[in-house]
């Protein structure tokens, strides 16, 4: 597995990954992987085939999506028949295999991970400084990323609390923040720092200045939206770029003390790693045209 690969994407069980994906509040995972690993099968692919002739009740709960992880071809991003830990243990019930108790062992406790982490986020937010930590990011700027977390999230909490549900309306707000707080939306600022991968979070490359003014525009529009509780886009973007404008007007004014300016094409970390460790389920995606 590559270094840089989030642990949300792949899990291992018994050296083997397995691509997994946070979908409708639970675990999907590949079916082509489990079966892999449950039958050393040359062909999974093939198995699953007559895995489901045989038994054409095994696929309900399937769904056919696009994980952390898909393979890009020729005609686009192809998704993966996954299942959740329920249709997994219908699979494992369908297969003989010595490894179907630690499996089913392992799986349980990869759930459960999840489910704590869920009735106690403190638990994910350690995961996830730890992971910086491991990436080399010093304690102030990981302090810095994950409150910045936690303003986006309150932010589309928001949000949604005022109608905004599409995933393209998500996007709109978020480049009208970034343009009014950097002058850029969030992809063209990708663009700037060099980051021309889709998986790579723009927000695990910026600077300690660049984190806080990102923070500043949107929480400053969290406010705005709550005291006047718009009720449709247009209304929406006005409190976007007014809260955006706020940390931009800030951002020009240290600009000017400091005589430089604070937006950096260069990616956080001395090395200029990847290491782009949040995956969507921790947080909204920040590519601007997209989410």
């Amino acid at each position: 597995m590559n270094k840089n690969e989030d642990k949300n994407k792949l899990v291992v069980f018994q050296d083997k990954a397995i691509r997994r994906t946070w979908h409708n509040d639970e675990w999907f995972f590949a079916v082509v992987d489990v079966v892999a690993v449950l039958t050393d099968s040359v062909n999974p692919s093939d198995y699953i085939k007559k895995l489901r002739h045989r038994d054409p009740a095994l696929s309900e709960g399937w769904g056919q999506i696009v994980t952390p992880l898909s393979i890009p071809t020729a005609g686009g991003v192809q998704k993966i028949n996954c299942a959740n830990i329920k249709g997994l243990f219908r699979i494992i019930q369908s297969i003989p295999s010595p490894k179907a108790e630690p499996f089913k062992q392992w799986l349980a406790q990869v759930g459960y991970d999840r489910v704590q982490e869920i009735e106690n986020p403190e638990l994910a937010q350690e995961r996830m400084k730890a992971l910086y930590e491991q990436k080399g990011y010093p304690k102030d700027w990981i302090d810095k990323r994950l409150r910045g977390i936690a303003i986006r999230q309150n932010l589309t909490d928001e949000w949604k609390e005022r109608g905004v549900t599409e995933e393209c309306d998500f996007a709109i707000l978020t480049a009208e923040i970034s343009k009014a707080t950097f002058g850029m939306t969030p992809s063209a600022y990708k663009e700037f720092k060099g980051l021309d991968s889709p998986n790579q979070n723009l927000r695990d490359h910026m600077t300690d200045l660049e984190l806080i003014f990102t923070m500043l525009g949107e929480r400053v529009t969290t406010e705005l939206s709550r005291q006047e509780k718009p009720s449709d886009m247009p209304g929406h973007k006005s409190v976007a770029k007014r809260g955006g404008k706020v940390a931009g007007n800030a951002r020009r004014e240290t600009e000017k003390e400091l005589g430089h300016s604070i937006i950096s094409p260069k990616n956080f970390l001395p090395n200029g790693g990847t290491p782009d460790l949040l995956s969507g389920d921790e947080e909204p995606d920040d590519s601007g045209e997209k989410n």
